[in-house]
């Protein structure tokens, strides 16, 4: 399983990646989120679903790109030129891995800004080519494991959250699947964007990196079980025995 979040808030972009794939037994540890910039043309790419398909498709579309010099001006303009490339995979590839009981999976977000955007931009991409856009509404998108973190976004994450709180509530999102999820894990890729820089910036974090946050965190939601206000819970308690009753002879 993957866990890839995309963030949009109103200072920028904030993409988060964990690094683990697994197949079978065999567990590796691989890049999700590529970043691909020049001049004014800035974004990112992360995917989840079958690696052979990510990789197949990210190929096509650097060499695509490469072999053609082309550049786009709008970041739904890539998307498009993308999602090409997955329709490309799934005509060669996808009849084969049905036939031996693999579907045809690759879920991408992606995100930047390029010169004639007025502001930065994320997509969800679905393994049709057919794409969304993420905006202020419901400000981030996860691919993958989505189920542990998304609680903890609802409530925490909204569009006028800034860059360094973004950044926190996912990685805060990403400890709670990693967690629960035995198929997440560290290394951690983060990609930051402020709208209009034109500028990605990469971060990798390993568990020693981070250790010391989740230990915070966890003390922290010890402490406020504890204090949580209880008086509702203490009239349910209040017609619980302490003991259990005598045996009748």
């Amino acid at each position: 399983m993957t866990f890839c979040l995309g963030m949009k808030v109103r200072e920028g972009l904030v993409a988060i990646a964990d690094t683990r794939v697994t197949s079978g037994a065999e567990r590796i540890t691989a890049r999700k989120v590529s970043v691909h910039q020049h001049g004014r043309h800035s974004m990112f790419l992360m995917t989840s679903g079958l690696r052979s398909v990510r990789d197949k498709a990210v190929t096509y579309f650097e060499e695509v790109i490469e072999a053609s010099g082309e550049t786009f001006d709008k970041l739904y303009k890539a998307v498009n030129a993308f999602a090409a490339q997955v329709r490309r995979v799934a005509a060669e590839d996808k009849k084969a891995l049905q036939e031996s009981g693999l579907p045809f999976t690759l879920y991408s977000l992606v995100g930047g800004q390029l010169e004639n955007d007025r502001e930065h931009k994320l997509y969800l991409l679905y393994p049709e080519g057919n794409w969304v856009e993420i905006t202020e509404g419901t400000p981030y998108h996860i691919i993958g494991e989505s189920g542990y973190g998304k609680p903890l976004l609802d409530r925490a994450l909204d569009y006028e959250a800034s860059l360094a709180d973004a950044l926190k509530i996912g990685y805060l999102a990403f400890d709670a699947t990693r967690t629960s999820a035995t198929d997440v894990d560290f290394p951690l890729d983060v990609v930051i964007y402020r709208k209009g820089t034109y500028v990605m910036v990469e971060h990798r974090y390993e568990r020693q990196d981070l250790i010391a946050v989740s230990n915070w965190w966890q003390e922290r939601l010890r402490q406020a079980v504890a204090e949580l206000p209880s008086a509702w819970v203490q009239q349910a308690l209040a017609k619980v025995p302490l003991l259990a009753p005598a045996p009748v002879s």
